[in-house]
């Protein structure tokens, strides 16, 4: 019986399985983003949300206490660098692990997972791009539509008068 044991073995003696997640967790801060099975990233969220946490204190204290963990210098700056300043309003909730299907070869869970702040998609355009959101209405757009195509029509025909202006000048 499992009563109590809240830790996914994964299959792996601890070792093997710290070697593991340490190495998603490296490969998930550099990459922000993953491919892996569900339960490994199951496992991978619980060991590296409270790191990003840590990150958010940018002290010498939480930097070795993060390298403990990670053992990577790049994936310990970039933490602090890149995610640990995305993600200093966030309370918690750094991850999103989103299924992708099973796997051809042994049908197993595959799931995606990314830090949630470097998802443009999700994000609405907020990391990077500058996009204005159009307003929408409840109303009915048939209104609407007949003014559009009457606006429509008379720039068309300055614009063929433009060009009829400028072959008459061109010869």
């Amino acid at each position: 019986m499992r009563h109590g044991d809240k830790i996914n073995n994964l299959g792996r003696k601890t070792a093997h399985r710290h070697a593991l997640l340490m190495n998603l967790a490296c490969a998930l801060i550099e990459n922000k983003r993953i491919f892996t099975t569900l339960a490994k990233a199951k496992a991978l969220r619980t060991y590296v949300e409270p790191l990003i946490t840590k990150s958010k204190d940018d002290s010498t204290h939480s930097r070795r206490m993060v390298f403990a963990y990670l053992k990577n210098k790049e994936a310990v700056s970039s933490l602090f660098k890149d995610v640990a300043g995305k993600v200093a309003e966030r309370n918690g909730g750094y991850t999103r692990i989103i299924k992708t299907g099973n796997r051809q070869g042994d049908a197993a869970e595959m799931a995606m997972i990314e830090l949630v702040d470097f998802n443009e998609i999700y994000t609405n355009g907020k990391a990077g791009a500058d996009t204005t959101a159009k307003k929408t209405t409840r109303r009915s757009r048939a209104k609407g539509t007949a003014k559009k195509a009457t606006e429509k029509a008379p720039k068309t025909d300055s614009s063929a008068e433009n060009k009829s202006a400028d072959d008459k000048s061109a010869e």
